[in-house]
């Protein structure tokens, strides 16, 4: 029972597609790490600075303040996290162009192979039948 257990997981997970999914899994986590630094990195300090130094991930609406006790937190508040919302909106945005221009210059690679000259076909049997037919034609007519 084991061995036919073993055996059939053996051959689901060496099939193509799983290995194929597997390794599209891996480098698009780190595809979203990069397209998250260059979020986090480079665009929104360029976005906080065109908007006077807004950082969308501080913004919030509370909607019930927390309830302390001296130091010691009783009832923690309840935020509505609209910031976060706006900056996972904007990471997703630029995760969906990145992928656009990525599948668009791939696309434009396979185009260009697709459209190099194939090599010419080689002739049918009819059309040597025919052109052997010709050249016994040819050969007759020169002797007479």
């Amino acid at each position: 029972m084991a061995s036919k257990f073993l055996t059939e997981f053996k051959e689901f997970a060496m099939k193509g597609n799983v290995i194929d999914m597997a390794v599209g899994v891996i480098i698009g986590g780190a595809f979203g790490k990069i397209v998250t630094s260059l979020v986090n990195d480079i665009i929104m300090p360029v976005v906080g600075l065109a908007t006077g130094g807004i950082d969308f991930k501080e913004h919030r609406y509370v909607m019930k303040e927390a309830v302390m006790n001296g130091e010691e937190v009783v009832s923690p508040a309840v935020n509505l996290e609209y910031g976060m919302f706006i900056q996972n909106i904007v990471d997703f945005l630029i995760v969906a162009f990145c992928i656009f221009m990525a599948i668009k210059f791939i696309n434009r690679f396979k185009k260009k192979v697709e459209e190099a000259p194939a090599a010419p076909a080689a002739p049918s049997k009819e059309e040597v039948l025919l052109t052997e037919i010709r050249d016994l034609l040819k050969q007759q007519a020169d002797k007479k």
